[in-house]
């Protein structure tokens, strides 16, 4: 790639950003959504969270994991028992972080 080339490529992409952001600050009302897709937007974060999140907790290496001895399944369980038992969101996150470590540092794993 050239440097124009570039040059066009990061200034087309800066423009299209602007854009795309700024369009509903440019726009004179809000525009009003559809119910169902108000209604599915709700679970958009989730989803997102459950995409990122489980693979990364159930796989190794890109293949699912063969022992109990991995730390981070016990974490997660950990942090969603935090968080089923007292649904906040700094206890969940510190319940998960502590049996991480305690797995990974106190038994290797």
């Amino acid at each position: 790639m050239s440097l124009a080339e570039g040059l066009v490529a990061i200034v087309g992409l800066a423009l299209l950003s602007i854009l795309t952001r700024g369009l509903f600050f440019l726009l004179p009302r809000e525009i009003p959504l559809p119910r169902w897709l108000d209604q599915g937007l709700r679970y958009a974060p989730l989803g997102a969270m459950a995409a990122i999140v489980v693979p990364d907790v159930l796989t190794d290496q890109g293949r699912l994991l063969s022992t109990l001895a991995d730390a981070r399944p016990w974490a997660a369980i950990a942090g969603a028992a935090w968080f089923f038992w007292r649904r906040g969101i700094l206890g969940t996150i510190l319940s998960g972080t502590a049996v991480f470590l305690a797995l990974r540092l106190g038994l290797g794993w």
